[in-house]
């Protein structure tokens, strides 16, 4: 599995706290089949002109010393749009995901849904693409606006572990997966026990492989390496979701 949104970098936000953390964090990722992560650290778009800051390069060369070979180790932001980004695409590039043309970006979740088809079309406009980190938290979420958001070209990613909450958050991320209206899912791990592996889970317990092998592994790949990502097809959630996925993780 390949993690595009972790908050791993140690020290620099309200994620893992020291190297150590994080180290720990990464072994038991590993251990759970996560073959590649990329540290998102917070940042606001007010900051993203001056590019990521000395403290994050620091952080990462301490991570890097020490952390296991795999998961591998990529770098990107969790980009806060609160204002309007800088209109220099060269900029915004020095926090996309990997270098890459996506940039993962968020809001906050009182945000109106014309706000944020605004800013993703902004960013559109510059020639990268948006990827919505956790469009389940924000109020104005629904199949309909997601649906339009990803019609304006972004692309969406449901935080794994929610697909197994009984939040309202929780079946809005499961509305989206099973309408195949989510691209990617992700881990969102704040130096905590948070994981892809458990929304990949999730679908393996609704019999959904593919959609399973697709967002958590060949559409987060597409994105490193700066590609196309593949459509998700649609998947009936059943109401017996939770005791399957029991059943999984305990081997009964």
């Amino acid at each position: 599995m390949i993690d595009l949104h972790s908050h791993l970098l140690p020290g620099v936000d309200d994620g893992s706290r020291s190297v150590e953390q994080s180290v720990k964090v990464l072994g038991e990722l590993a251990a759970q089949g996560v073959t590649d992560i990329c540290l998102t650290p917070h940042m606001r778009a007010a900051h993203v002109a001056a590019g990521p800051p000395e403290a994050h390069a620091r952080a990462f060369e301490a991570l890097a010393a020490q952390a296991p070979a795999v998961p591998r180790l990529h770098r990107g932001a969790e980009v806060m749009l609160d204002r309007p980004l800088p209109v220099d695409r060269d900029r915004i590039r020095r926090v996309t995901l990997g270098g890459t043309r996506y940039i993962l970006v968020e809001f906050p979740r009182m945000v109106a849904f014309e706000t944020v088809g605004i800013a993703l079309g902004r960013i559109l406009e510059t020639g990268l693409i948006p990827l919505l980190a956790h469009p389940e938290r924000y109020r104005c979420c629904s199949n309909d606006a997601v649906a339009r958001w990803r019609g304006l070209g972004a692309v969406m990613q449901v935080d794994g572990p929610t697909l197994v909450t009984s939040r309202t958050r929780g079946q809005r991320a499961r509305d989206l997966v099973a309408a195949g209206l989510a691209d990617i899912i992700a881990g969102d791990n704040h130096g905590d026990d948070r994981s892809i592996a458990q929304g990949y889970q999730f679908l393996l317990a609704q019999d959904a492989p593919e959609q399973g092998e697709l967002l958590a592994r060949r559409n987060p790949a597409a994105i490193l390496a700066d590609a196309r990502l593949e459509p998700v097809p649609p998947v009936q959630i059943r109401s017996t979701w939770m005791q399957r996925l029991r059943q999984l993780i305990e081997g009964d």
